[in-house]
């Protein structure tokens, strides 16, 4: 069933297939937030394009937006822009669960870009597979509307730059876990000085499987972990060194270095073959180690510098909006004329050419860097 994973009555064990993560918890979840959500002091914040003429005011009327593809995750995404008040065109090109995706809330449903409402769209959200990103992206060369595109941008590097090059400041990423209350604080912490000086970085994403078969778990998993960087200390660092555990030409475990233009390390570790589901994201300053543990966690903990098994010395809360739903929410009231979400075009193909260097770096064949 198409959409196995949409509830309409958004029931509590609503929930998709990804074992406990905290970017699909249903929309009735989300608690008031206690964290700031401002813009790191010092990063740029992209400008608003200028969007195309309208023959309506999109500051007072519904806004429609464009869902290319509606698979485990387009489901969500599709629930959460209906639970926004957005009117949702769907373009799958399965013919099938057409009548699901009405119930779901989809007001119309084609199968093909071309077949696309565009007149009628105030901006395009793209949810296919990883693999077709490029593709899918081009064929939209032509439709002059803000683009929210899920990560990675691509999965190659010149396709990725050629395609932020030419959209320019009309397309975004959605990099959920910039949106995380528990990463926010962290960023705060660091950035009004709690933890000392930066010592490391260091980040744990492991799981056991994957949902993706078009791409290894390099492309699924590290462009998270790059966009927390980005999001705490404002860069991105650049690529040392990378190791692959290869099994039958899958990647099953990859580790990877990287540095900051301070100097700061960054320390990477992801696989699909734990027995466990860990989320873990810590930085490490000369006077504390600010850690979420996992990304069910709603607070994050500090404790003391070389003291890893002492006690918490403080227990921050970091609760709010469910990521999923922050990001398009930013981007809706983007289209209303508010901020530009997080994660440009420009620093998306930066994460992109980061991970394509680490799988140059491991020795991974470009035959397999895709799966």
């Amino acid at each position: 069933m198409l959409l196995s994973a949409v509830a309409v009555d958004r029931s509590p064990s609503e929930r998709c297939s990804k074992p406990r993560s905290p970017l699909c918890r249903p929309v009735g979840s989300s608690r008031p937030t206690s964290i700031s959500i401002r813009t790191p002091s010092g990063r740029s914040t992209p400008t608003a394009p200028s969007s195309p003429s309208r023959h309506r005011d999109v500051t007072v009327s519904t806004l429609s937006i464009g869902l290319v593809g509606c698979g485990q995750w387009g489901s969500l995404i599709l629930r959460d822009l209906r639970s926004l008040g957005v009117e949702v065109h769907v373009m799958v090109r399965s013919p099938d669960g057409h009548g699901e995706l009405i119930a779901a809330g989809a007001t119309s449903v084609v199968h093909s870009i071309e077949e696309l409402p565009t007149a009628l769209l105030d901006g395009l959200v793209v949810a296919t597979p990883a693999s077709t990103h490029a593709e899918v992206l081009d064929s939209l060369e032509s439709v002059e509307l803000p683009i929210f595109v899920e990560k990675p941008l691509t999965v190659d590097g010149a396709s990725a730059a050629r395609i932020s090059q030419r959209c320019g400041s009309r397309l975004f990423v959605m990099d959920k876990w910039r949106y995380h209350p528990g990463i926010r604080a962290i960023r705060d912490l660091r950035s009004a000085g709690r933890l000392g000086a930066d010592v490391a970085f260091d980040t744990i994403r492991v799981q056991a499987g994957t949902v993706h078969e078009d791409v290894s778990c390099v492309w699924t998993l590290l462009p998270h972990d790059l966009s927390i960087a980005l999001e705490i200390f404002g860069s991105l660092p650049e690529p040392v060194r990378a190791t692959a555990v290869l099994d039958e030409g899958v990647i099953t475990e990859f580790t990877s270095e990287m540095v900051f233009a301070s100097g700061v390390p960054m320390y990477n570790r992801l696989g699909i073959i734990a027995p466990a589901h860990t989320r873990r994201v810590r930085v490490v300053g000369e006077d504390l180690v600010a850690t979420l543990a996992d990304g069910w966690d709603e607070h994050v903990v500090l404790t003391t510098t070389g003291e890893p098994d002492g006690e918490p010395v403080e227990i921050i809360p970091a609760t709010g909006e469910l990521p999923l739903l922050a990001e398009l929410r930013m981007f809706v009231e983007h289209l209303r004329g508010g901020p530009a979400p997080v994660s440009s075009g420009a620093e998306a193909a930066a994460n992109v050419a980061i991970v394509e260097r680490l799988l140059e770096l491991a020795g991974v064949p470009r035959a397999i860097h895709g799966g």
